[in-house]
């Protein structure tokens, strides 16, 4: 796997998903961060999850990498070199828990193994991404669908947002926002993610201890 400097995640980007857990669209891009070593390649291996911390949620997003140092006015396609699915795997109950005290969500979305991601691919362009959807299919049944005219903030607005207030380089990430449909996985479940009608990445849930 191409190494990876910083690992961007965009929350409630898409706003069927706020809707489903109850929380209010946000007025700019609501950011939050993974460390490196939550990062698993997703080859068909099992997965090993976090068992007895309550339900893990999977979160399908769509990912791209930054392929050069980002300057102001820089669009999409002249930065994007790549392009991957990904889930966020987040715990619920801990996420519940973390809100009620105003907490950071590390502890819920940090975890090890908490973003398999496939292998990355080179990025068509933007226009080309807006005309395919992506899927999660669990156990053989579809789960989520997202396509990215439904973003409530763009890749250039969420690209430009990072930038500003993180920095953004070659070698970063971005996980892009989930559709709604999220859910709980418990141990044996078969997870796979197409981009159209191509399998991307598959693996199965480990949830053991």
């Amino acid at each position: 796997m191409t190494t990876i400097r910083n690992i961007y995640c965009v929350g409630r980007n898409f706003g069927l998903h706020a809707a489903e857990l109850g929380n209010e669209v946000p007025d700019k891009p609501m950011i939050f961060m993974k460390p490196t070593h939550a990062l698993v390649p997703m080859n068909g291996q099992p997965i090993e999850l976090p068992a007895g911390r309550g339900e893990v949620h999977y979160e399908t997003e769509f990912v791209i990498r930054i392929g050069r140092d980002y300057r102001p006015g820089m669009q999409v396609d002249e930065l994007v070199d790549a392009m991957a699915l990904g889930i966020d795997f987040t715990l619920r109950d801990v996420q519940s828990e973390l809100k009620k005290k105003g907490h950071p969500w590390l502890l819920a979305k940090g975890f090890l193994g908490s973003a398999p991601i496939t292998e990355f691919r080179p990025f068509p362009g933007e226009d080309e991404v807006l005309q395919t959807e992506f899927v999660l299919r669990k156990n053989g049944a579809e789960a989520q669908r997202g396509n990215l005219n439904d973003l409530i903030f763009n890749l250039q607005v969420i690209i430009d947002y990072i930038a500003a207030n993180f920095g953004l380089g070659a070698g970063d990430i971005i996980f892009t926002g989930t559709p709604a449909g999220v859910a709980a996985v418990k141990h044996g479940d078969r997870l796979e993610l197409l981009w159209g009608s191509e399998k991307f990445g598959e693996f199965t849930v480990k949830m053991e201890g």
